[in-house]
This record gives C-alpha cells, structure tokens and sequence, in this order.
C-alpha cells in the first residue's frame, strides 16, 4: 500500500484556540480540540458547582426558618422591613432572606426538616464529587473520555474512509511500460531473429539472407518475453518489443544471448509467465513448465530440459487453460500413438520429466525410433492426423484403441497414415498446430 492509498487529503484551514486562522496539521487540530474540550467541560462543571453551593446556600437559610418558622411567620405578617428583620435576627444573608420571603405562606408552613436534609445530602455529596474532579487533572480527563465514548456510542456511525487492505505495491517493471500490441516472433535457420508487427504475416514468406531459411514462428504480444530453447535443453528469453523489425532480415540471436558452441534453437515461444506448456524430448520424456521458470535475464540462460543420449528436444506445446481434464497424444516415427491424461505428468522447473512413450533408449540413440508429434487436447476436440497428403480426423470416442496408461508403448496407426507428420487439435475455435511445435508455431 502506497501513501497515495493510506491518505486521505484535507485542508485545514480552522480558527485556533487563540483567534487567528491557521492551516493546521491533524495532530494540531486534535490536540487544540482537546484543549477545548478540556475547558468547555471545567466551565461546566464550575458551572454546576457554583449552582450545587447556591443551593445549599439558600436550604441553610429555609432550614431556620423551619426550625423558628412561627417567629419567621410573625415577623413576615407585622415587620414593616421584614428582609432586614430577618437578616438581623438569624444572622441570614441577604439571598436567604430573599428566597424565604419568596415563598408562598402555605409552602413555609409545610416545610419539613427531613425534606431539606435530604437535598442538602444530595447536594453535598454532588459538590464533593465536583470539586474532586475539578482538583484533578486525572479525574477530569477520564471523565473527557467517558463522554466521547458515550458518545461515539450514540451518535457514531460506520467509517467513512475506509481502509481497504491491497497486495503490496510494486516498481513498475519494464513490461508494464510497454504497449501489449500482438507481434510475431520469428527465427531463421541459421539464427537470426526479428518481430513483425500483428498475426496475420506468413513467416515463412519473408526474406531471409542467401543460404538461410525460415525455422520458428510465435505469436504473443509485445510486452510478453519471448523464450527460446536450443538443442542442448537451455532456455534463454527477450523481452519481444527489445527485438528488431521485421522490416529487415533480422539480427544474430546469439548478439543477444550466449548459447553452447554448435547449439541450434528447437524451441521458440512468447508466453505470460503464469502459462503452462508441456516440454519434451522425441526419446519420448517429457514434463509440463510454467513459462515463468523458463525466463531467465542471463546471457547463457538456464538450464530446462535434460537431453537424453541420441534424443533431440521437441517443439514446447502449449496447454490451454481452463480445461477441466486434458488428454496428451504422443505419435513415433513407426505410427505407435499413445493417449493418456495429461495431470499423469508432473509439474517440474526443470529435469528429464517422466516417460511418455516407451521407446528402447538404443533405439533412440540409433535414431531408428523417436516421438514425432505431441497433441494436448480437451474430450471435446478433434484430433487431425496428417501423413503426407492424407489425414484422418479422430473424435474423442475414437481414441478408445490408443488410450492407455502412460510410459506404454502404444497402438499401431492405421496402413497409409503411420508416417505422421503432424497432428493438428481443431476445437471449436479452431485448428491448433500439434506438429512437434506449440499453438502459436508457424
């Protein structure tokens, strides 16, 4: 939370204590208040107390006249000044005397001693209490405190500047900055690398210097990181907008990172880091990364996939997200299709992973059998198997033959479609690339 969320702006622009406006800090403004309040309730509590010592005053006066109230009877009826009489012959002072010539004959008549000293009780008892909290500083703010509280009881309500508890504020990074416009990253054959601007460009249709070709495509946006992954199983990334236009033939990767001497590049994506995608090798081992753990600001990258002997890394496969389940078809150069669910795979930051597919590693190594195609898909999709110019398109229920558990070898493909060359996921947004590349590969 920054200053901006845990302030709240006013100007204080008041009449102090002493008469003069003022801009005034908070702190100020509560403790002048304070003070205010500290006064406002010494005067009235002198206030009751002068009324408290008046009233006494005056039930000392009737209580004389109560205990001689036929000599006051007497003096009232046949006195010419009867005020001064009264004051001379009880020692009264000038406003008792007042107060019992106020009264109303028949009221004098009916007082009573037990009535008089019943209020004086109650009237000394109140002063004792008075004078005691205005003889102390303590007693008088605590009695400040009660009242506010008595008060915020009756009269308060619910906050009206709410303070609302928010993640953490964060720099903005460099992404941030940056426009999420979309942009097509491409790589050549021989390393060269450039952004053409949207999706709808054929990669495979730019220039490109003599002798080199076009190799890798991905679709993202510009304030996405692009990774690349080389043969050696070394992930490297750039910020997609860092990299040069299409407008050009490109510039070499490798002035922008440093992989192995003789690494090529197997792997090209441009992803949010919270996206997952399945990373595997054609030995038929594989797991599922979140793209985050393949970024890396070092030159030299990090280390992802662990290449076992003979294999060679496949095309990262993107996974969708919000799937209820996912099945992974994995295919070999001898038509052997295997189908399982995907959450059998773990979730690794890097490794080998685990089997997918069972093919003997001297197979491998001798390259006489390998995994050539990886499809991630929902029940709901439909899988293209293409095999030169012929395909087979195969619902969920048509997977039946080929499902199995995971690390088995698989079933045969039909004759005529076991030379795969691609598997394609079509869903009702539309077909997805499974050609050993992920969703966004050209």
């Amino acid at each position: 939370m920054n200053d901006l969320e845990k302030t709240y702006r006013v100007n204080l622009n008041v009449i102090g204590n002493d008469g003069r406006p003022a801009v005034k800090n908070l702190h100020t403004m509560l403790t002048e208040w304070l003070d205010y309040r500290r006064a406002t309730v010494t005067r009235r509590l002198q206030y009751r107390l002068d009324k408290v010592l008046a009233r006494l005053h005056i039930l000392e006066g009737l209580l004389v006249a109560y205990l001689n109230i036929d000599e006051v009877i007497n003096i009232i009826r046949y006195e010419e000044e009867p005020k001064a009489e009264l004051i001379r012959r009880f020692g009264l002072s000038s406003d008792q005397a007042e107060a019992i010539l106020e009264l109303k004959l028949r009221h004098l008549a009916k007082l009573e001693e037990m009535k008089i000293r019943g209020e004086q009780d109650e009237l000394s008892a109140e002063r004792e209490e008075l004078q005691s909290i205005l003889g102390s500083q303590e007693r008088l703010k605590e009695l400040i405190k009660e009242e506010l509280l008595a008060d915020a009881e009756t009269y308060g309500d619910d906050r009206r500047s709410p303070i609302v508890e928010r993640e953490e504020a964060r720099a903005f990074s460099e992404a941030d900055l940056v426009s999420n416009d979309p942009v097509t990253v491409v790589l050549s054959e021989k390393g060269w690398v450039r952004a053409a601007k949207g999706h709808d460009i054929d990669p495979e249709g730019l220039s490109y210097k003599a002798g080199d070709r076009f190799a890798l495509a991905a679709r993202g946006r510009n304030n996405q990181n692009a990774v690349f992954l080389d043969s050696t199983g070394r992930a490297y990334s750039l910020m997609a907008h860092s990299l040069p236009s299409a407008r050009g033939q490109g510039e070499p990767l490798t002035g922008h990172i440093n992989p192995p001497s003789g690494a090529t590049f197997a792997g090209l994506l441009v992803a949010n880091p919270d996206e997952k995608y399945l990373l595997a090798t054609d030995a038929g081992y594989g797991f599922v990364a979140s793209a985050a753990d393949l970024i890396s600001k070092n030159r030299n990258g990090k280390s992802v996939v662990t290449i076992p002997k003979g294999a060679r890394l496949l095309a990262p496969v993107r996974i969708p997200g919000q799937q209820a389940t996912l099945y992974l078809a994995a295919v070999s150069n001898e038509g052997r299709m295997l189908v399982f669910p995907l959450e059998q795979l773990p979730e690794l930051a890097r490794g080998k992973g685990n089997k997918i597919i069972s093919i003997p590693s001297a197979r491998v190594q001798s390259r006489e059998e390998f995994v050539v195609a990886l499809a991630v898909f929902a029940e709901a999709d439909q899988l293209e198997i293409r095999a030169g110019k012929r395909k087979l398109g195969l619902r969920f229920e048509d997977l039946e033959h080929y499902r199995g558990e995971r690390g088995r070898r698989g079933h045969k493909l039909p004759r005529g479609l076991q030379r795969v060359d691609a598997i394609e996921v079509i869903t009702a947004a539309g077909p997805e690339g499974a050609d050993g590349g992920d969703d966004d590969s050209e």
